[in-house]
């Protein structure tokens, strides 16, 4: 049964994982989604210099990508990658933006964000219908080295979960919230250690 929403704590990693492995979600146009998941990697046109930004909360993708209805951001993925390097990017990401409780100062924030290969976000999480709850969800951008490793040797295999979106939706714009709710991932709290440098 889920956590009622007032005992969630506030910034939490929820995801779909195991022992070895988190899943995490990412959309694109179908010339880069589609090769990515039948190959089970990413083509060489998906460019590994450029900040990509990986989310494991399945709602927050839908709420992105429109349930793959927004331009470049039809084809869904489910990308299974190593703890061992998500872990790794935590501990070397910098929040995306200054907090006073989490930073001795701007001036020491800036020069923790030019050296992070990783950022985070915490942005509200998302219900059912994509409206946003009083807690966050985590996403996790990537960048150089990152980015590479993220792309050439932490992904163990890639899923297209577009179909999955699309009976999603429909169920609910037909008003069955129940059987809608029944297809998504199981998401439970990541145990990732501290991340206080995160403000977590």
């Amino acid at each position: 049964m889920p956590m009622p929403v007032h005992e969630v704590p506030n910034r939490q990693i929820r995801a779909a994982h195991t022992d070895t492995t988190v899943t995490v979600y990412q959309a694109y146009g179908p010339h880069l989604g589609l090769p990515a998941a039948l190959d089970g990697r990413f083509p060489a046109a998906w460019k590994r210099e450029r900040m990509t930004w990986i989310k494991p909360s399945f709602l927050w993708m839908m709420y992105r990508c429109g349930w793959a209805t927004k331009a470049d951001q039809e084809t869904v993925l489910a990308i299974e990658i190593t703890r061992e390097g998500f872990d790794r990017a935590l501990r070397e990401a910098c929040l995306s933006h200054y907090e006073s409780h989490v930073h001795p100062d701007q001036a020491a924030w800036k020069k923790s964000l030019r050296g992070a290969p990783a950022r985070v976000q915490w942005d509200p999480e998302r219900d059912l219908h994509l409206n946003p709850l009083p807690y966050r969800s985590l996403q996790l951008g990537l960048s150089g080295p990152a980015s590479r490793a993220y792309a050439d040797e932490w992904t163990l295999s890639i899923r297209d979960v577009t179909p999955l979106a699309r009976e999603i939706h429909g169920l609910l714009r037909a008003g069955d919230d129940a059987a809608a709710r029944s297809l998504l991932p199981v998401e439970t709290p990541y145990s990732s250690g501290p991340l206080a440098h995160l403000g977590a």
